[in-house]
């Protein structure tokens, strides 16, 4: 299950050679690769602009690219947004441009592209400290005894591992306190995760608008980065940010200043997909909610543990530790599942086993036959049970 070679596509069904499975390792979590309003937006855009713009940001932008920035700005509730490739390119260039020689701490879960650029910081001065997830009072420690100035908190969002949702509002109002800003990627929220409302038809919430607004909080603050990559299906991320804060970086930031764009084809996905989004984007994340709460009460049900205690379309599931994770995988392959295998040292040891991201592409039989199989492996005890009292949510 690495390196693949997918020969072809039927929904969400791929083919490796000759075995047909179903893929549960696309993040494509609202179904818009296979959106026929979406794909059909793509010709007119080339037509209008070519395949790709091939400016640098500095140097000049196709008009899609202000027209998205003022869309988002409304979506996400922000001050301002700006548009760069890629979530890795954002955090290896703005993460530098934005602390200087400053105190940088960083949640132990957070993702790999926020390490390195936290390292990269760190090599031209900046001072660099991490803290366990979820451990505010080391955050706090560290918040106090951090001279270097300015200090930011990076972290994720919706966690790409665990699926779980982080406490924003405590780690939002603590930053405030210190004088911090807290820089979240939400990578995997972006478009999953929404404002809350009472009439709201899932726990997911409303609009998709990621974490900030699905929090209740303000931007004060805060800096969100997220990306299209997931959800939306396409090549480009923003950060939520204050205009000041984004005029500063079209000046520091080599991602601005020097990076190709991303290909008109990806602007006009982004662009029709904020289209679906309003129309029907709140039916696809009920459908997207219903099949994961699906998998997740089977899990549980057969006490098997899992990372996740959110609900969101993350699932990772460990396996045992007298259990190999080739042999399992190959178990799934065999009946027709396709997964994102979580090794050590890319996890902890205690946490090796495999992931499954459910998308809105998915059906109920999708789910039924995974099911199925978890059941067969966890009556061989090939998966890790469950830790007595697991925290849920309230």
């Amino acid at each position: 299950m690495y390196d693949a070679v997918i020969e072809e596509i039927d929904g969400r069904r791929i083919r490796i050679g000759q075995d047909w499975l179903v893929d549960w390792a696309s993040c494509n979590y609202l179904g818009f690769d296979l959106d026929e309003e979406v794909i059909e937006a793509v010709e007119p855009q080339l037509r209008r602009w070519g395949t790709h713009p091939s400016w640098s940001r500095m140097l000049g932008s196709p008009r899609l690219y202000p027209q998205l920035e003022e869309r988002l700005t409304e979506l996400l509730g922000a001050e301002d947004v700006l548009l760069l490739p890629t979530i890795s390119q954002i955090h290896l260039g703005v993460i530098p441009a934005l602390i200087g020689q400053g105190t940088l701490i960083m949640e132990s879960r957070a993702h790999r592209t926020i390490y390195d650029g936290c390292v990269f910081a760190r090599g031209q001065g900046a001072t660099m400290r991490r803290f366990r997830s979820g451990e505010l009072d080391e955050l706090e420690r560290h918040l106090k005894e951090a001279t270097a100035r300015p200090v930011m908190v990076c972290m994720d969002g919706v966690n790409s591992m665990t699926g779980d949702i982080p406490d924003l509002k405590r780690y939002a109002a603590l930053c405030r306190q210190y004088d911090a800003t807290l820089y979240v990627d939400d990578a995997h929220g972006m478009g999953v995760i929404g404002e809350r409302s009472a009439v709201e038809a899932s726990p997911y919430g409303m609009r998709g608008n990621a974490i900030v607004k699905h929090s209740g909080e303000t931007y004060d603050n805060v800096i969100l980065v997220g990306g299209f990559s997931k959800a939306y299906s396409s090549l480009l991320a923003y950060l939520a940010l204050p205009t000041a804060v984004k005029n500063k970086l079209k000046v520091d930031a080599p991602t601005y200043l020097y990076s190709g764009p991303s290909p008109v084809a990806s602007l006009a996905t982004v662009m029709a997909g904020l289209d679906v989004n309003e129309k029907r984007g709140d039916e696809l994340r009920t459908h997207l909610y219903r099949l994961t709460a699906k998998l997740l009460a089977h899990v549980r049900g057969m006490g098997v543990h899992t990372l996740n205690v959110h609900d969101t379309p993350v699932v990772e599931i460990p396996i045992s530790e007298d259990h190999d994770l080739i042999d399992v995988s190959e178990r799934l392959w065999a009946a027709g599942q396709y997964v994102t295998l979580a090794p050590y040292p890319g996890v902890p040891r205690d946490e090796i086993g495999f992931r499954v991201q459910l998308t809105a592409a998915h059906t109920e039989q999708h789910v039924d036959d995974l099911n199925a199989v978890l059941s067969e492996l966890a009556r061989d005890g090939a998966l890790r049970p469950a830790i007595p009292q697991q925290r849920r949510p309230s």
